[in-house]
């Protein structure tokens, strides 16, 4: 008969195979990452791995199952971005310091210069699963080669074979013949320095120490680690550089030079204008309308509320590009209105007030539906009563709405205001798809506009410039992360203390 302790080891050998084989999976994704460079990644999927086995793989954990994933989720996809993004803050990581240091020294010492004295024209011909190459004009052949890595094939006198690829398959091999080096009988190493032909490539630099190349020319270089840059005796650095830990000098830079503390500062503020305009707009229109659309006697209420939601339903990017078309300086229909009945036509994109001006105007236009709809539901809950007898003691209507109607209906509607100021704060895609930040900030060493705000700053800072500065970047985002700490923390404080006040006035 099968005891109760059996029956649970049976029932338990299927979970347990499938953690095994996830676990597998996951170990293999850790390696993967760390053989690419990522060890910081690995070493999370890691130690995700080994909660996973022990919380799974174990009965004593069943509880923390179901929390399990949730808390992975927020270590790869919150945690580590943040953390990672925090470190190259304290890094000179750019588009010219993109490489670690042994890559960057390969790269230099790769670089080569064609001898044109020695080329000369080359074919190819197969040898079963391999191939030789043919120099017509030395009658020389090389031994036979597979072309799938890099290799060195020894050229002898030879007759031509008897077959030749055609230039376009001979084309298809061009991969495998750049990492091809060909041996004269004379000891010269020759290379291929094109699609049709084989030189002799001298090498630009030569690594003549521990933290020394040396180029073609005599002049010495030396690594300058705490730069990132390898330097010739004058100071110059010559790239491509390697990622190095600079400190705070990017906090530094941010501080003290003109050119970025300057454009800095001025998007701070505006982001905080902008977040705090486009709350208090889409919040009047959307509690205007929502006042509107309650009046009894207002005809045609279900045909109004559908053409005013309908900015909601439509997917906010279509919605801004249409906007982008309207507020054409030359051909859109705003100006086009504006110039026959006033013979105005406005710089939107040009001027900053009015590029400022423009993006209000339109992420009012995107989110004051959401707030009609909330103000509608939280308009259905306050007592009739009470507006009746405000009415009876002779207050007008506008009186009755804001010492009654909107002291109740604050509250529910203050998170959801927070959480509007949160997105607003970081609204890329508005900026982006609308103004992409235009009109530039002038004077400035980095890539800053008028109408950028915080997030669409370090995007372009990060990504939409030649000269990407990924370490900078970092340092911003992490003030930002700062800032929007302290501010969220003092919002927390303020409705609790709110909610403390109301409650002792309830007592």
């Amino acid at each position: 008969m099968t005891t109760g302790a059996g029956r649970s080891r049976s029932r338990a050998w299927p979970r347990l195979l499938a953690v095994a084989i996830v676990a597998l999976i996951l170990l293999w994704g850790a390696f993967t990452l760390y053989a690419a460079g990522q060890p910081l990644l690995g070493a999370i999927i890691l130690g995700l791995t080994t909660g996973f086995v022990v919380i799974f793989g174990s009965d004593r954990f069943y509880g923390s199952r179901f929390i399990f994933p949730g808390i992975a989720a927020v270590l790869v996809f919150i945690a580590f971005p943040v953390i990672y993004t925090i470190y190259i803050g304290f890094t000179n990581y750019s588009s010219s310091n993109l490489l670690t240091y042994p890559r960057a020294v390969e790269v230099l010492t790769a670089r080569g210069t064609v001898d044109q004295s020695t080329e000369q024209p080359f074919a190819v011909a197969r040898d079963g699963d391999e191939y030789r190459i043919w120099l017509p004009e030395s009658g020389l052949l090389s031994d036979p080669v597979p072309l799938t890595e890099e290799g060195t094939a020894a050229l002898s006198p030879a007759d031509a074979p008897e077959t030749l690829l055609d230039r376009r398959e001979a084309v298809a091999l061009r991969e495998g013949l750049a990492r091809l080096t060909l041996e004269t009988p004379e000891g010269q190493l020759i290379r291929n320095a094109g699609l049709r032909s084989f030189a002799l490539v001298v090498p630009d630099y030569v690594q003549t120490g521990p933290d020394q190349l040396t180029r073609s020319d005599g002049t010495v270089l030396t690594a300058d680690h705490r730069a990132g840059f390898f330097r010739t005796e004058d100071g110059v650095a010559v790239p491509p550089g390697w990622r190095v830990n600079v400190g705070l000098a990017n906090f530094e830079r941010i501080f003290t030079s003109q050119g970025i503390r300057g454009p800095t500062v001025e998007i701070f503020v505006w982001t905080f204008v902008f977040a705090g305009l486009s709350v208090l707009l889409c919040f009047s229109v959307g509690l205007l309308l929502a006042v509107i659309l309650q009046w009894q006697h207002l005809r045609y209420k279900p045909v109004y509320r559908v053409l005013l939601i309908l900015p909601y339903a439509v997917p906010s990017f279509i919605s801004i590009l249409v906007f982008r078309g309207l507020f054409n300086q030359n051909f859109g229909e705003i100006n086009l209105i504006l110039d026959a009945l006033f013979g105005l036509r406005p710089n939107w994109f040009t001027d900053a007030t009015l590029a400022r001006t423009m993006v209000v105007i339109v992420n009012t236009w995107l989110g004051y539906p959401y707030m009609m709809l909330l103000a509608m539901g939280f308009l259905q809950s306050v007592p009739e009563d009470h507006k009746k007898a405000a009415v009876l003691e002779g207050a007008s209507s506008i009186r009755v709405f804001f010492t009654i109607t909107l002291p109740q209906i604050i509250p529910p509607f203050l998170p959801l205001l927070i959480a509007a100021f949160a997105f607003n704060f970081n609204n890329l895609v508005l900026i982006f798809l609308l103004t992409r930040g235009l009109p530039d900030i002038p004077g400035t060493v980095i890539p800053a506009g008028r109408t950028d705000i915080l997030a669409s700053f370090t995007y372009r800072l990060a990504f939409d410039n030649a000269g990407q500065q990924f370490g900078l970047a970092g340092a911003i985002t992490l003030l930002i992360f700062v800032v929007v700490a302290v501010i969220s923390y003092a919002n927390f404080v303020a409705m609790r203390r709110a909610a403390a006040r109301r409650a002792g006035r309830t007592l």
